[in-house]
């Protein structure tokens, strides 16, 4: 008997000595483990001597193994505290192979991965010491030279979502990983997984909801719902794999000094395809945007400006990143399309270059090198709430004829709102019926209410129509010794498309726009630079001459100092509209808050907030 326990001792410590150490490790809750999937004919003790940690801690590890070893479950075994991650070659020597990365806040490995379009893998063996899931600020990463720019977006994301797998199989009962999806928020998780705030910030080391990125791993209760294999890869060909820069990666961009000279890469469509005439709309932004420079060199700044013909192309974007002359850029004003943009946010990420885009509303890329001059829709009607007070007395006015964009922007607005609807008809009461035409809107006026009149119309006519029927009930009331009613139109910004409608109606019926940009030309500053676009290019300026010089005004000075602190809470009004730029919750991207409202007023002036 005592001959066989030898020997069944010596079989198994002959099967430790052939078995082999996962190659897999994690880190969960700041302790390192090996994941080990078992093998038929394996036992604990073996376990035990191939990693060198004893029974009695793989059993605590894993509660689950009271009941025995079950082949293909995979188990936590602690990394024994002898192993170390630190590298002890010089720095000089790590050069040779290795460029540094030190975390900036927020970043994600796979930010990371993604900036350097480098392998996740790749990453974490030559960084053994890293936790890939809770990155320290400050710490140094080896990235891997000759890795860097073989990653695609997918190939990143499948190594990152196994990565999630792995920590999911050996997780703490009652908990999982998940990978943050663009949009996602505390709150938007909070709800998902049925948890408060504070609880899912307590569970992930205090984190804030400042500090949720997309891209990030954090521990939520329960079984995260996309624990499939291969979902996160699966969903990177849809709506994840849209925005191709992660939305942690934190830009720094270096201020230039006064004596340094600022080189501006200008990408614009001039021409489309094998069309040679140029694009009047973005000639006019680039005549607009060279009044702008003239108007920052006579600020006492040296000033560059190289313009590029992107044709309408991502592929023609991509000829001209790798262009000598554009490499020498410190600010890129372009591309003017989302789907140009993705070349030139990886370049202008890896060199901390700051982007603008001048005209588009960018949907699904985020990076924080963005500047969005186009505001924001989620503000759109920010300044139109006065109008939608309780104290008001809300009137959607219809047609057979609906502006479907602008009513759905309405209903959504209106939304725990008290309103009435009124069908208009341009047509006379049945004769002998004595009630009034559905074309004559006294009876909406007959009150002493603050009334607001919403027209979801989209026919020209018609909207001329209900204008001039609401401004000769106002006079027909008046004249009548009736108090003045009170009233405003909350107009639809495309009514100034209208070529035929009489609009002496929007002052004479209080109308009030949300815009993207107004430009008043009897105000002194639109004034001086509609006299000196006259006098360079013979033609008058429109809203792109406008756009082009406002984009030259904001962004060149800043690039001189204030672009350090990202622009983000301050106003800008280079002629008369104004731009504030904020972070979206969720994205990492600096967008224009400020949407303008346009009144026209009664006394035949125009005021814009």
């Amino acid at each position: 008997m005592k001959r066989l326990c030898i020997i069944l001792m010596l079989l198994m410590g002959l099967y430790a000595t052939a078995a082999e150490k996962s190659r897999t490790i994690v880190y969960i809750n700041g302790a390192k483990y090996y994941i080990h999937t078992v093998q038929p004919g394996e036992t604990i003790y073996g376990l035990s001597k191939l990693y060198g940690v004893g029974e009695k801690v793989i059993l605590e590890n894993n509660p689950a193994l009271i009941g025995g070893l079950k082949s293909n479950e995979n188990i936590r075994i602690p990394v024994v505290s002898g192993v170390s991650g630190d590298d002890r070659r010089s720095d000089r020597k790590l050069r040779k192979t290795f460029d540094f990365h030190y975390v900036t806040k927020g970043e994600t490995l796979y930010a990371i991965s993604r900036k350097y379009e480098i392998p996740v893998q790749t990453i974490i063996e030559d960084n053994p010491g890293i936790d890939p899931t809770h990155l320290r600020l400050d710490e140094r990463l080896l990235i891997r030279r000759k890795q860097i720019g073989s990653e695609d977006e997918a190939g990143s994301l499948a190594q990152w979502e196994a990565y999630r797998q792995s920590l999911n199989s050996v997780a703490d009962e009652g908990t999982s990983y998940h990978i943050v999806r663009p949009g996602e928020t505390f709150y938007s998780l909070s709800r998902r997984f049925g948890i408060t705030e504070e609880a899912l910030g307590a569970l992930n080391n205090g984190l804030t909801p400042a500090d949720l990125k997309a891209g990030a791993m954090i521990r939520v209760p329960g079984k995260s719902d996309d624990t499939a294999p291969g979902t996160l890869a699966e969903e990177s060909r849809d709506s994840v794999s849209s925005s191709l820069h992660e939305m942690a990666e934190s830009a720094e961009f270096k201020a230039l000094r006064r004596s340094e000279v600022l080189d501006i890469a200008l990408l614009l469509p001039l021409t489309t395809g094998n069309k040679t005439a140029a694009n009047p709309n973005y000639l006019e932004f680039y005549q607009g945007f060279l009044l702008g420079l003239d108007s920052v060199k006579r600020l006492g700044y040296s000033v560059r400006c190289g313009l590029y013909d992107t044709k309408r192309s991502p592929e023609v974007v991509g000829r001209i990143i790798g262009e000598a002359e554009f490499r020498e850029a410190d600010l890129i004003v372009g591309p003017v399309y989302e789907d140009e943009l993705q070349a030139v946010l990886r370049y202008a990420e890896r060199r901390h270059i700051p982007v603008v885009s001048p005209l588009a509303h960018i949907e699904k890329s985020n990076s924080d090198n963005i500047f969005q001059l186009a505001p924001d829709p989620v503000h759109k009607y920010d300044k139109v709430m006065d109008l939608l007070s309780p104290e008001k007395r809300i009137t959607l006015i219809r047609t057979a004829n609906t502006d479907k964009e602008f009513e759905s922007e309405m209903l959504d607005l209106l939304r725990g709102c008290r309103y009435e609807t009124y069908l208009f008809r341009n047509a006379q009461p049945a004769s002998g019926s004595g009630g009034n035409s559905p074309a004559d809107l006294t009876p909406l006026l007959e009150n002493k209410e603050d009334n607001v009149f919403i027209i979801l119309s989209d026919d020209e006519v018609e909207v001329d129509r209900i204008l001039a029927a609401l401004a000769s009930a106002d006079t027909s009331l008046t004249s009548r010794g009736r108090t003045a009613p009170r009233y405003t139109v909350l107009g639809n910004v495309r009514w100034n498309r209208y070529n035929n409608i009489d609009r002496t109606m929007f002052f004479k019926n209080r109308v009030v726009f949300i815009s993207t940009y107004h430009a008043k030309r009897d105000s002194e500053t639109v004034k001086e630079f509609d006299s000196a676009y006259i006098r360079a290019f013979g033609t008058i300026p429109t809203l792109y001459s406008y756009r082009g010089y406002d984009s030259a005004l904001i962004f060149a000075p800043a690039m001189f100092g204030e672009i350090e602190q990202k622009l983000d809470g301050r106003n800008y009004t280079p002629l008369q509209t104004t731009y504030r730029f904020e972070c979206p919750e969720g994205r990492p991207n600096h967008v224009n808050s400020d949407w303008t409202r346009v009144n026209y007023n009664k006394d035949f002036t125009i005021t814009i907030e």
